[in-house]
């Protein structure tokens, strides 16, 4: 069996904040990558708007760098669970794997569930205990709990014999003893290059499997993927073979390879080198490129199911059309179903009305990022509340059930414990570190932990983090118990004034300003009683030729609630929408008036006696 000794590429896996790009900044940074003069900055690869803003990666990229006459190709993937896609689909182009744990938090839900995706492809795990430089760092524990980790999820003894590596991603340093401090990542790139194996040189032509998808103005269609077998060169013939079994002929336009943040052309690329294509008109995420002499189909990524769902509808408030650019059904599916391109764990279908997408993801944050990024755009489009995906299995019902990790205050977690049994939540584990900190292990149904994040970090008062990932179907528990009081909704249409808002505020907290335009059926705020009240925050106060008082001229209010998106989507109910646009982003009622929402409670009171 032949290998190409001048190649590695590894993955680079681990929970969110673990410092996955921070220690691919020092990896870029100390291979000389970049010009002595060039600023770069921090979370290179974090390159979208999102992604800075929010401090998360979104979406896998990979990139190279050169040590000792090696090329290493480097994947960055997301540490969130609701992106684990990203994780699936590009992970099979890596041969080695750099598992990041860090040395305070310890093995974390997310961080079991890439270890068993990296077991499952027979990577070559590396281990990183990260940001040893912490206060609390409990290295040796954290160390006894990731071994305990690979215990349970090996699939064979070879995994077991893995390397440890301690580092400062923020400093750049890699040690390989956790008394000793480092001076560089070379202890790092020395273990790539000795731990991780070289790519197998398979005989044969061509073949390669898409990972990625990139999209340029000039270029059109970028397929991005690793070479499994023979070489590719421009102008050359090849075939992509789809899902269905089709094979489409095209000409390779241009053949490129990735060095630091740069694609730069190459003539010809080999098996084991991670490339990016151009030339096709037509390709998919998992499709296969191939010679024709030889058109093998690779098996194609796999992909967990979505779990929450929700639906996407052109917007139908009175305000439609005002703010957005693109507000008409058939733009918002185009651009719906041309994201099932590149997002695979996304699932898209037609409802029963034509202005309706019924859209299926991996989490609350997985769709709330497509909405945001789609509000960005310039769409303006209306959205329900997310809820768990059901299905019969062998005439039962099952409900996704997931493995909830939260870190917080002891003095926190009596409110925690009393609304989480509220959600069905089963307390798993319960460890204290002795200064005051404790972690709650529960197994919560998918449907309880939808709205519990905003109520969570107004319960701790911003002193916890709370973390989950899938963990399989259970079967249906029961409904939920309405946990949200009742809401304000606006009674008329018009600019909300002071004097309305004041009269407002006596019944509730508002989450608007004055100034704000509002419509009848939009909610405007929350109120402390399970019943929804109908408020006019337009009404103005009456011109008189008296006043009792000069203190009736100012007018003092209570700083609103801002909602955010996903504020909003945690707090509205089944008979609520979302309106979102990219200059605002609306609450509101699906029946808009009020005869129209008592008609609906009492007809559906008379079903329910009948």
């Amino acid at each position: 069996m032949n290998y190409r000794d001048d190649i590695r590429n590894v993955a680079i896996i681990a929970h969110v904040d673990h410092g996955k790009t921070t220690l691919v900044d020092a990896l870029l940074k100390q291979s000389h990558v970049f010009r002595d003069n060039q600023k770069m900055g921090e979370l290179v690869m974090d390159m979208g708007a999102l992604e800075r803003e929010r401090g998360i990666t979104i979406m896998a990229k990979n990139t190279a760098v050169t040590y000792r006459g090696v090329k290493i190709n480097i994947i960055d993937t997301p540490g969130h669970a609701d992106f684990s896609g990203e994780v699936e689909r590009v992970i099979n182009m890596a041969d080695g794997c750099l598992l990041l744990v860090d040395s305070a938090e310890g093995p974390m839900p997310q961080t079991r569930y890439v270890l068993a995706q990296a077991f499952k492809r027979n990577l070559v795990p590396i281990v990183v205990i990260n940001k040893v430089d912490r206060k609390d760092a409990r290295i040796a524990e954290v160390l006894r709990l990731t071994q305990d980790l690979f215990l349970e999820l090996a699939t064979s003894a070879d995994q077991l014999d893995f390397p440890v590596l301690y580092a400062c991603g923020r400093e750049g340093v890699v040690s390989t003893d956790p008394a000793a401090r480092g001076k560089d990542v070379a202890p790092l790139f020395d273990c790539i290059l000795q731990r991780v194996p070289p790519p197998v040189i398979q005989e044969g032509a061509f073949q390669m499997i898409v990972s990625n998808l990139d999209y340029d103005s000039h270029k059109g269609r970028i397929a991005i993927g690793r070479v499994w077998r023979g070489k590719v060169a421009a102008r050359e013939s090849l075939v992509c073979l789809a899902a269905d079994g089709s094979a489409t002929p095209f000409e390779v336009a241009e053949v490129f390879t990735h060095l630091g943040l740069t694609r730069y052309q190459v003539p010809l690329a080999e098996a084991g080198d991670i490339v990016a294509i151009t030339g096709m008109k037509e390709v998919s995420i998992g499709d296969t490129l191939a010679s024709p002499e030889q058109p093998d189909a690779l098996p194609r990524i796999e992909i967990g199911e979505p779990t929450v769902e929700m639906t996407f509808g052109v917007n139908t408030s009175p305000f439609s059309g005002r703010e957005g650019q693109f507000c008409t059904t058939r733009q918002l599916r185009k651009r719906l179903y041309k994201e099932l391109e590149t997002n695979l764990s996304l699932r898209v279908q037609d409802t029963g009305s034509a202005d309706t997408f019924l859209v299926k993801g991996r989490g609350e944050l997985h769709l709330s990022i497509l909405i945001e990024t789609m509000r960005r755009e310039g769409y303006e489009f209306e959205v329900s509340k997310p809820e768990a995906i059901t299905k019969v299995v062998n005439g039962t019902l099952m409900e996704p059930v997931e493995d909830l990790l939260i870190d917080t205050r002891e003095e926190f977690y009596g409110i925690i414990s009393e609304m989480l049994s509220k959600r069905q939540a089963e307390l798993v584990d319960m460890h204290s570190d002795g200064a005051g900190g404790v972690r709650l292990q529960y197994h919560i149904p998918t449907k309880g932990l939808i709205g519990f994040r905003s109520a969570f970090v107004t319960a701790t008062r911003g002193q916890g983090v709370l973390n989950s990932v899938f963990l399989g179907y259970q079967p249906w528990r029961r409904e939920l118990a309405s946990t949200r009081n009742g809401v304000l909704v606006a009674s008329d249409e018009g600019k909300a004034v002071a004097y309305g808002l004041e009269n407002t505020q006596e019944r509730g907290q508002t989450f608007i300003e004055p100034g704000a335009e509002v419509y009848e059926g939009m909610i405007v705020g929350t109120n402390p009683r399970m019943t929804d009240i109908a408020v006019n925050v337009c009404r103005e106060k009456k011109k008189t030729n008296m006043r009792s008082s000069t203190s009736d001229i100012a007018v003092k209010l209570e700083p609103p609630l801002i909602m955010s998106l996903e504020r909003a989507l945690d707090f509205i109910g089944r008979d609520e929408l979302v309106e979102v646009t990219p200059l605002n982003i609306r609450l509101r009622k699906k029946l808009l008036t009020q005869t129209q929402r008592l008609r609906a409670t009492a007809a559906s009171r008379r079903s329910s006696e009948e």
